[in-house]
C-alpha cells in the first residue's frame, strides 16, 4: 500500500465505530448496569424485560406499574434511556415481517438493526431510499430520534415511515398511518420513546440500486463556495472539515451500474487512524495546522462501488461523543465557518473532523427538519473517553445563534421553553404525549426537562 493510500484510509477511519446493548432480564430480577455505546451515559434499572411477542409486551404493559424506557443499540449520546424502572429490550422482535413489491414497502420488527435490513431488502429487490452513516442502531431507535443520512432531496428515516404499530403504556395497540389518526402518526414517527413502545415499522423503499462514492480532499473555503453546485450535481454530497487546517474531506455519491469494487479495509488500515490520532494529540493545537495541511495535501482521491446499503453506511471503531444541530439551510456555511474559526482561535485541543451535510424537510412533528425548511446538519465530536464538555460548551451557543435544532440522540442542553420556539408542532406533540401516557410512565428526568413535565 502506498503512503498516500495509507493516509487516506487513516483519515477516513476517524469517520468510521460499533455498538452493543446488554442482555435482557425478566421482571423482578436485579438488572446489571446499562451504558451507552460511548460510555458517557450509565443507568441502573430495576430490571429488564425482553418480550418474545407483541402480545407479551402488551400484557406486560397492562399488568405493571412504574417507570419504563425502551432501549435499542445504545447509540444515543443523550440520556434518553436511563430509568429507575424497567428497560424494555426488543432484541427478540426482529426481522422482515412483510413486504409489498408493487409499492416498494417493507415492514420490519422494530428491534431490527439497520445493519440487518440491507441484505433482506436486496433479496426482495428493494433498498432503503437513504441511510445514516452508522447502521448499528435499531430501526425503532433510529426513527424515534429522527436519525438521518445526507442529501438535500432526502428526509430523515422517520420521513419514510408509512405505517407503524405503537403499544401505549396501558397496553393499547394502535396501528398508525397518515390516513388513520394522522396526528398520532406524525408524533409517533419521532416519538423519543415517550409515547409508548413501537413494535413494527413499515418503510417506503425504492428498487435495489448500486452506488459509487468518490472521496477527495480540497480547501474548505473552496468546497463551501462550490457546495450548492455539488449538492445539485450528486445524489449525496457532504464534507468532513479537518480541524486546525485549511482542508476538508469531500464525499460525493451517485447511482451507478459499474461493477462492485469495494475491498474491505485491512487491520493495518483500521489501526492507522488511532496511531495518527495519538500523534496529532501530542502536537499543540496552535502548531497542528501545518502538519494537518501537509497530510491532507498528500491524500489522493479514491472511489468505491457497491450495493447502496454498503456505501451509505460505515463501521465506526473509534468511539466518540457527538453534538449535532441542524440549522436553516441559508445559515449553514456561516455557522460551520464560525465553529471552525472558534476552534482555531481558542486553540481547542481536538483532532476529530466535523461533519457538514444537507437534510430535506419533512412532515413529522419533531424531526430536526420538520416544517417547510431544509436544514444543514453540523456535527462536532470528541473521542471517548475524553471529557467532551469544555469543547461542546463553547460550540453549542454558536448553534443557538444560527437557529439550530438539536439532534435528539446527540448531546444538547435545551429544555421545553427553547424547544417550543424551534418546533411549530411542539405543543401538539406534548398534548398527544399527555393523552397516551397521562401517568408519565415513559418519562425519565431528561424527557421531563425536554417536555416541561414536573416530577
Amino acid at each position: 500500500m502506498t503512503r498516500r493510500k495509507f493516509l487516506a484510509s487513516s483519515v477516513l477511519a476517524a469517520l468510521y465505530g460499533v455498538s452493543g446493548a446488554g442482555a435482557a432480564q425478566r421482571p423482578g430480577q436485579q438488572a446489571t448496569p446499562w451504558r451507552n455505546w460511548s460510555g458517557s451515559v450509565v443507568a441502573n434499572p430495576a430490571g429488564r424485560f425482553s418480550p418474545s411477542s407483541e402480545h407479551q409486551l402488551a400484557d406486560f404493559l397492562a399488568s405493571t406499574h412504574g417507570q419504563l424506557r425502551p432501549v435499542g443499540a445504545g447509540h444515543s449520546f443523550t440520556p434518553l434511556v436511563p430509568t429507575e424502572g424497567h428497560l424494555l429490550v426488543l432484541d427478540q422482535l426482529t426481522g422482515l415481517l412483510s413486504y409489498d413489491s408493487s409499492a416498494n414497502t417493507a415492514c420490519f420488527a422494530a428491534g431490527t438493526r439497520l445493519s440487518d435490513m440491507g441484505a433482506p431488502l436486496a433479496r426482495i429487490g428493494q433498498a432503503a431510499i437513504n441511510l445514516p452513516d452508522i447502521d448499528r442502531q435499531t430501526l425503532a431507535g433510529a426513527t424515534s430520534t429522527a436519525t438521518h443520512g445526507t442529501g438535500i432531496d432526502f428526509k430523515c428515516l422517520s420521513g419514510y415511515v408509512t405505517e407503524l404499530r405503537l403499544i401505549t403504556p396501558s397496553g393499547e395497540v394502535h396501528d398508525l398511518t397518515n390516513s388513520s389518526e394522522p396526528g398520532m402518526f406524525d408524533a409517533a414517527r419521532v416519538g423519543l420513546g415517550a409515547l409508548g413502545i413501537v413494535t413494527r415499522i413499515t418503510m417506503q423503499n425504492t428498487a435495489r440500486y448500486r452506488l459509487k462514492q468518490t472521496t477527495w480532499v480540497d480547501k474548505t473555503s473552496d468546497l463551501l463556495k462550490d457546495f450548492d453546485r455539488q449538492v445539485s450535481t450528486h445524489r449525496h454530497f457532504e464534507l468532513f472539515p479537518l480541524v486546525h487546517s485549511e482542508y476538508s474531506m469531500a464525499l460525493a455519491t451517485d447511482e451507478t451500474d459499474e461493477p462492485i469494487n469495494n475491498p474491505p479495509q485491512s487491520p493495518e488500515e483500521e489501526a492507522g487512524f488511532d496511531l495518527i490520532m495519538q500523534g496529532w494529540m501530542k502536537v499543540p493545537p496552535g502548531v497542528r495546522g501545518p502538519l494537518v495541511n501537509a497530510l491532507a495535501e498528500q491524500i489522493e482521491p479514491s472511489e468505491r462501488v457497491d450495493e447502496s446499503y454498503k456505501i451509505l453506511t460505515n463501521v465506526r471503531n473509534t468511539r466518540f461523543n457527538e453534538m449535532e444541530y441542524s440549522v436553516p439551510l441559508h445559515n449553514g456555511a456561516a455557522c460551520l465557518q464560525e465553529i471552525l474559526e472558534t476552534i482555531k482561535e481558542q486553540k481547542i485541543d481536538v483532532v476529530f473532523p466535523l461533519e457538514y451535510r444537507y437534510v430535506s424537510r419533512d412532515d413529522t412533528m419533531l424531526s430536526m427538519s420538520s416544517g417547510d425548511e431544509d436544514h444543514a446538519a453540523i456535527s462536532v465530536h470528541r473521542v471517548a473517553p475524553e471529557d467532551y464538555r469544555p469543547y461542546f460548551d463553547v460550540i453549542e451557543p454558536i448553534f443557538w445563534k444560527y437557529g439550530g435544532r438539536p439532534h435528539w440522540g446527540k448531546i444538547h442542553h435545551l429544555g421545553a421553553l427553547q424547544l417550543s420556539q424551534l418546533y411549530p408542532r411542539f405543543e401538539e406533540f406534548r398534548s398527544i404525549r399527555q393523552q397516551l401516557d397521562p401517568q408519565g410512565r415513559m418519562l425519565n428526568a431528561h424527557l421531563r426537562k425536554i417536555f416541561g413535565v414536573d416530577g
